[in-house]
């Protein structure tokens, strides 16, 4: 509830607050604010507190009014075009926008712990080992030499030796060379398209998937395919359509606990999916975020494959700090030097310092044993976000695994989502992981930040607002 202060009327505040989240992008370009009557019931304001206030954003900038309709965030952009019918690519700029997840991850919505967030809480990664490896590395004269030059343009010899044993233990064979150095993950995949397609080019990716991904593509100008992921793997009737008609050069899938549903490839599917990518003559690139929580056996497509059509991208944000910017991609010897010659044009180089520390910690096992600790820790979060969110009269429309739960809550959570930013908690709603924006009764958790039956208490009390 609002209280109005000598500094601020009631006015000013509900102005303000609406006004911090739509230049945060927590309300997104072409959102629907909450009518003048529920608004003030939400905020325990009067109707005409909320009319003033929807008055100061209106000669802000940041709505418009809509004979009949009401109150609207502006559009940065024009709408993207309907989504075309029969298997048609979406064409323009996706509805759903990415940045709006991106600028939640940096905007501190409260204390509280975040379900929506896409990271382990910081906490969980404190440890005492990376700074000590940066601090062995610089004290190395031979380091204090390389800092005052370019870095090796692939990445650090020493990095890409350990990288190429750790996907050993993948079954993916990858030798050094074989293997470049990036800033996260993000960058590889970033890296990958900007080599291998032109703007125009028809690109598969799984749906619902990575929002960043969707717009990411869409704004190089690639005409987004969206595929239906199910349990087992990608839809491929639908992709097979999709390569008749259309021609895709690249399909990008993340094969192993899948965001947000936590699905894993079967080999079967693999199979006829690797089929599909010969036959048709399309690239895979293969994004194994999560490999450091997942289990060794689980199917990838890079090993099965051994890197003839594929391309495998991972980093360790997630796994060591959101802000330790390394990643790295694998691929066939064929593509690498096209692949490096991007990554120079972009980067240059990756930075020395931290790659030297990260292979430290990898050859003495650190990063094993952290990530053994976190697994552990996740297994124990999970069981608990799990019944907590059963009691909470919530189902899981896919099997709760990894770090992500796919909930089903009985609600439009985009609407869920907006007074749950009241009590300070920022959620991910079901419309934010499909390629254009549509109504959405799900929702996305972390495991790790839903442990709190403060947060489940008043998830309930929110969505019986809102039904």
């Amino acid at each position: 509830m609002l209280m109005k202060t000598p500094a601020q009327s009631l006015t000013e505040q509900l102005s303000a607050r609406f006004g911090e989240r739509i230049r945060n992008r927590l309300l997104a370009p072409g959102a629907r604010l909450p009518s003048v009557r529920q608004c003030a019931q939400q905020h325990g304001v009067s109707p005409s507190t909320v009319v003033a206030a929807y008055d100061q954003l209106l000669a802000q900038g940041l709505v418009e009014a809509r004979k009949n309709r009401g109150f609207f965030v502006r559009e940065a952009a024009p709408a993207a075009a309907e989504r075309p019918q029969s298997g048609e690519p979406a064409q323009g700029t996706p509805p759903v926008n990415a940045t709006a997840l991106i600028r939640g991850m940096f905007h501190k919505v409260s204390d509280k712990p975040q379900p929506g967030m896409g990271v382990f809480p910081s906490d969980w990664l404190e440890s005492a080992f990376m700074p000590a490896a940066v601090r062995k590395v610089t004290g190395t004269r031979a380091l204090q030499d390389f800092s005052l030059q370019y870095g090796e343009p692939l990445g650090d010899t020493g990095l890409r030796r350990a990288l190429s044993q750790k996907l050993a233990t993948l079954n993916v064979q990858a030798a050094p060379e074989q293997i470049i150095t990036t800033v996260g993950a993000t960058h590889a995949l970033d890296i990958v398209s900007r080599t291998l397609l032109r703007p125009g080019d028809p690109v598969m990716v799984e749906e619902p998937g990575w929002a960043v991904e969707f717009a990411r593509l869409a704004a190089l100008g690639m005409r987004i395919l969206p595929v239906p992921r199910r349990a087992d793997g990608p839809d491929l009737d639908v992709m097979a359509r999709y390569c008749e008609a259309h021609q895709p050069k690249l399909y990008v899938s993340v094969s192993v606990f899948h965001n947000p549903t936590g699905y894993c490839l079967s080999p079967g599917s693999a199979h006829r999916l690797l089929q599909l990518a010969n036959r048709h003559e399309f690239h895979i690139v293969e994004d194994d975020t999560y490999s450091h929580i997942a289990p060794l056996y689980a199917t990838r497509l890079t090993a099965l494959d051994g890197l003839a059509r594929t391309i495998y991208v991972s980093g360790f944000a997630k796994i060591l700090a959101p802000n330790w910017r390394i990643g790295f991609l694998a691929a066939h010897p064929s593509l690498i030097e096209q692949l490096l010659d991007t990554k120079l044009l972009a980067t240059l180089t990756t930075p020395a310092l931290l790659e030297k520390a990260l292979a430290l910690c990898m050859e003495q096992g650190q990063l094993r044993r952290h990530a053994e600790r976190i697994r552990t820790r996740l297994d124990a979060a999970r069981a608990r976000s799990v019944k907590l969110a059963l009691g909470a009269g919530c189902s899981f429309a896919a099997e709760p695994v990894g770090l992500f739960g796919w909930v089903e809550t009985g609600v439009d959570t985009d609407a869920l989502s907006q007074r749950m930013l009241d009590e300070g908690y920022l959620l991910a709603p079901g419309a934010l992981f499909h390629a254009e924006r549509k109504p959405s009764t799900l929702m996305r958790i972390n495991f790790a930040t839903t442990q709190d039956a403060a947060f489940w208490k008043v998830f309930q009390r929110v969505r019986a607002r809102v039904k």
